[in-house]
């Protein structure tokens, strides 16, 4: 038993550490006291003048997807962009989701089913919404969808101040 608490006591000084042990009269290399005022600047360059709502991250990385988007109005997790780095497109993979005129179609035949609308559904069937997946570039995690034009729909995101 005496030997194991000599042994423990042996490894823990190898693993102390004191201040006094660093020569802080040398500036570390990996040290740059203007990096801020450096980041800033190359982030305004990029963005070109444009306002963001905010710096959108991988929730899995934390690899910078977008430095430019915008906020959705209504689900407030969600943002859209046109400029965004760091993301591959599943070119190989298509989402469907409804058109917006045939969920209001859906929702006019459940009004006439429940007695509540007299009027008939509308006429204009637009063909369902194409979306692509995309994904970090780093760790694969799905992060948002794009559509048709070409416009970044991100959900799965981590969101900061612009």
């Amino acid at each position: 038993m005496k030997n194991h608490e000599e042994k423990s006591s042996t490894i823990q000084r190898e693993f102390d550490s004191s201040d006094d042990e660093i020569d802080f009269s040398v500036k570390p290399e990996f040290y740059d006291s203007d990096i801020d005022e450096k980041d800033t600047l190359w982030v305004e360059k990029t963005r070109k003048g444009r306002v963001s709502d905010a710096v959108l991250s991988c929730p899995a990385c934390f690899t910078t997807l977008c430095l430019d988007c915008q906020r959705h109005e209504r689900y407030l997790t969600q943002y859209r962009a046109m400029f965004v780095r760091n993301c591959t497109i599943k070119t190989n993979q298509i989402l469907h989701s409804p058109s917006v005129s045939k969920r209001k179609q859906a929702k006019a035949k459940e009004k006439i089913k429940d007695g509540k609308n007299s009027g008939e559904p509308s006429e204009n069937d637009e063909e369902d919404e194409i979306f692509r997946p995309v994904c970090c570039s780093i760790c694969k995690t799905e992060v948002a969808v794009m559509d048709k034009d070409e416009v970044y729909h991100f959900f799965n995101i981590l969101a900061s101040n612009p």
